[in-house]
């Protein structure tokens, strides 16, 4: 799905005719975010957005897991398995699933972390616990009630912000601003833009904590670029972010392609854009998340040895206030779970 220009308009008449159904549905959403979640019997941490389309949610469960891992937890990550075809559960084993299976982002973070994928999340729990799970960390779901979550963590763009703060499909809020901001724990603003800081000020105001984060690149993929001129290609939530990452990293993004979100690429499209990059002697650049939907479990295509997957990391402006709060409720949500033996 490609997100309407008008979400990140500041005024359209569009937008102000779909108004009346953005009200229906935020009615509807306010609503089930009230509901009892079911108790999974372990910690729950939950990293989402406020709205429709990428933040930086990926990286965000990555860097959570490496600090819970410093923290001695063994975390398993819970995701429904966007753009895959398996509903679950399953755990997810990049040795043998393609994204076309598991989706994009699961199979992804599977190289690092362990992955359960399941399109009932209650029955994800299960699979998680049979894992070992010490804590588990919900990839989405903030405005799913099925699982209570014992903190939530929302995830921003510090460029894009809430673009024009209606709800869908008025606008990209999955549902009202103030109920979501009530149950935020922590809000997590990636980049150093000024569209986060009304909404960070409000989460401060109401006691939550706020962090500011950016995407580093990974030295690797760096050093494969240097000294040459790329064309860049996505299929995420927002490509303009990644293209924006290779910039200032000092990368010469010479063309751009640009793709719907969680995009399938088909073998012409892959033979054009490394025959494009060829012909305008330019290397081809891509993400994590895209060059996983282009690997096939035993099959790799001669193509992709042309592409190269620009790996980023989220690191934290100052990662101890986060420890503190992951440690200070995890304690919480297991002294809680002993209390109401």
């Amino acid at each position: 799905m490609r997100e309407p220009a008008f979400w990140h308009a500041p005024s359209s008449w569009t937008s102000h005719l779909l108004r009346p159904l953005g009200a229906l549905y935020g009615a509807i959403a306010a609503q089930r975010l009230t509901r009892m979640g079911f108790d999974a019997g372990v910690p729950v941490l939950c990293v989402g957005n406020y709205h429709l389309g990428g933040a930086g949610k990926t990286p965000t469960v990555l860097a959570l897991a490496k600090i819970l891992r410093e923290l001695g937890e063994m975390p398993v990550v819970l995701s429904r398995g966007y753009g895959g075809r398996l509903r679950g559960p399953v755990m997810v084993d990049p040795s043998r699933h393609g994204a076309g299976d598991v989706g994009d982002e699961p199979l992804m973070m599977a190289q690092r972390i362990p992955v359960a994928v399941s399109g009932d999340r209650i029955n994800g729990v299960a699979l998680a616990r049979s894992q070992r799970a010490s804590v588990i960390l919900m990839d989405d779901g903030f405005q799913n009630p099925s699982i209570a979550k014992d903190a939530s963590l929302i995830v921003i763009d510090s460029e894009r912000g809430l673009g024009n703060g209606f709800v869908f499909p008025a606008g990209p809020l999955r549902a009202p601003l103030l109920p979501q901001l009530a149950r935020t724990d922590a809000l997590i603003v990636v980049g150093d833009g000024a569209a986060g800081q009304a909404v960070a000020a409000e989460v401060a105001a109401r006691g939550g904590l706020v962090l500011s984060s950016r995407l580093a690149p990974d030295a690797a993929s760096l050093e494969r670029l240097r000294g040459k001129r790329v064309l860049a290609f996505a299929g995420i939530g927002d490509p303009r972010r990644f293209f924006r990452t290779l910039r200032a990293a000092g990368i010469e993004v010479a063309r751009e392609r640009t793709f719907a979100d969680h995009h399938p690429f088909s073998k012409g499209e892959l033979e054009s854009l490394v025959a494009d990059a060829k012909a305008d002697q330019l290397a081809l650049v891509t993400t994590e998340k895209d060059f996983a939907r282009l690997c096939r479990p035993r099959e790799t295509p001669a193509a992709l040895r042309d592409i190269v997957p620009f790996a980023v990391t989220l690191e934290f402006a100052d990662a101890a206030p986060l420890k503190k709060f992951l440690a200070d409720r995890l304690f919480k949500a297991r002294e809680h779970r002993v209390q109401k033996r």
